[in-house]
């Protein structure tokens, strides 16, 4: 139980790259509680304000509804701010990309991206954002994530999620992105999703995929190759509470992602001034690696054969890439499979 307090002198990057992580945590895990505070706010302690306000929520839910189902809106002043820079030297964070060639401009790619971890950091931060120079590796493509519909209602912070490029997880923003004939685009899909999420734990990589084959189906339709993405480290930077089957919490914690989508997890990671207890995420080192892509042809109406198949050969290929990476980047390699559930 003892505490282990940091340090009262530390260089001020690291006090930045630390502050930089309060901020990404609080904007993962509370980012509807502001929202709501605000709006509270300005509807009952403002005179003037609220007429503006009131516009922006008639705005977001009338007339900007759909705009993470039609390709979203990119902002690379966002995409550039110095803070996903402290984030990414915070754990610190690597983008990898294999020797295996150049993406084709005129094609349209799906990256699958593993494990879903806590907050999907390795993913966000080194896709969406600048901190690792997406865009100097991938150079003729624009980048996309997808994630909940719910974010996309919450005022600010959709903004935010929008600018960076994070789109609906729906099959119609999939298809959209996808679907584009000149090409130019990568869109990252976290597969596993919240159920994923559930099963992390540190050094464990349990990745929900055995029946999720949505994906394969929107690539066949739209013939954009699967590229595995594995993200080394992912779950050892926040743990979270596991319960028992049949508990109370845990019935709380299915009711609440079959109702919203997502799953409510108490996070077991450090605090400001202490590294014990809190919900900030641990300094690990996470390795995104990206793997070969899988070329995919295009078939309008795929056949549940032709799915299978190709949901067989991304399975096989993404534990190539696990088994034959993961020496380079796991302390305790030998010990660690891929499990896929």
């Amino acid at each position: 139980m003892a505490i282990e307090f940091a340090p009262l002198i530390v260089p001020i990057k690291r006090r930045l790259q630390t502050l930089a992580a309060i901020a990404y945590a609080s904007f993962i895990i509370f980012g509807g509680i502001p929202a709501v505070v605000i709006t509270i706010y300005i509807f009952f302690f403002t005179k003037y304000l609220r007429i503006i306000y009131l516009a922006y929520i008639i705005w977001i839910f009338l007339i900007d509804r759909n705009v993470s189902s039609r390709g979203g809106r990119h902002c690379n002043w966002v995409k550039n701010w110095i803070w996903w820079k402290y984030i990414a030297d915070y754990f610190p964070l690597k983008l990898i990309k294999l020797p295996w060639g150049e993406l084709d401009p005129k094609r349209n790619y799906l990256f699958c991206c593993f494990p879903h971890g806590f907050m999907v950091t390795g993913a966000i931060i080194t896709i969406l954002t600048e901190s690792r120079g997406f865009s100097k590796i991938f150079p003729h493509h624009k980048a996309h994530l997808h994630t909940l519909n719910i974010n996309f209602i919450i005022p600010f912070l959709r903004d935010v999620l929008l600018a960076i490029g994070e789109l609906s997880s729906s099959a119609e923003s999939l298809n959209f992105v996808l679907g584009k004939p000149e090409g130019g685009n990568i869109t990252a899909l976290i597969v596993g999703g919240a159920q994923e999420a559930m099963h992390s734990k540190p050094e464990h990589y349990k990745l929900v995929l055995k029946n999720r084959k949505g994906f394969v189906k929107v690539a066949l339709k739209n013939g954009s190759p699967l590229v595995p993405v594995i993200s080394f480290g992912e779950p050892d930077i926040i743990p979270h509470m596991h319960f028992e089957n049949g508990s109370l919490c845990l019935k709380f914690q299915m009711l609440v992602k079959n109702s919203f989508g997502f799953f409510p997890l108490l996070p077991l990671g450090r605090g400001i001034f202490q590294y014990t207890y809190g919900f900030l995420p641990k300094r690990r080192p996470i390795n995104v690696v990206v793997g070969e892509p899988i070329d995919v042809t295009k078939v309008e109406d795929p056949t549940p054969e032709q799915i299978h198949e190709l949901h067989q050969k991304f399975i096989q290929k993404l534990t190539e890439l696990f088994d034959t990476q993961k020496e380079h980047y796991l302390k305790n390699y030998e010990n660690i499979h891929l499990e896929i559930v």
